[in-house]
């Protein structure tokens, strides 16, 4: 009897080890498919929360600084955000200021922070990572305006 427990045992925890390395082989090709999808662009003109950013002088020469946060990919696409001299919190909790309702979102996912020469994207422990033009952030860094922002399944840019 004891050799067949064994046995059992053996045949369980295989069982387990498939199951573990078939979730593992979806979870990397939804992050796959989401990478390779085509981001549309961004049309619509929907409020949203945020205040107007000050009117600073632009020299002619010089690319525009962003004014605008917008979704150009995901549920909420075409959605735009003015932004404005606080910190703009993206996340599903319901006190964020662009509020995801995506399975791949952490409740306080990610921040954009306007410093003295333009703003930076900060990964806020996420499990799913944030992604500045398919590249994981770990640290604060600097988002070019244009520049595609991956939080879960959607895309947002800093536009003038």
């Amino acid at each position: 009897m004891p050799a067949l427990i064994l046995q059992l045992t053996r045949v369980g925890l295989l069982i387990l080890l498939c199951l573990f390395v078939w979730a593992a082989i979806r979870v990397i090709r939804a992050d796959l498919r989401a990478a390779a999808t085509p981001v549309p662009a961004g049309g619509g003109d929907r409020p949203a929360r945020g205040a107007r950013a000050g009117g600073a002088a632009v020299a002619s020469s010089g690319p525009l600084p962003p004014t605008m946060l917008v979704v150009t990919a995901g549920a909420l696409a075409g959605t735009r955000l003015r932004l404005g001299d606080g910190p703009i919190l993206i996340g599903r909790a319901d006190d964020s200021t662009l509020v995801l309702d995506d399975d791949y979102v952490s409740s306080r996912h990610a921040r954009l922070v306007k410093e003295a020469n333009g703003y930076y994207l900060e990964d806020l422990g996420s499990t799913n990572g944030t992604y500045l033009d398919r590249a994981r952030i770990t640290s604060p860094v600097a988002v070019p305006t244009g520049t595609p922002i991956r939080i879960g399944r959607t895309v947002i840019e800093l536009r003038p």
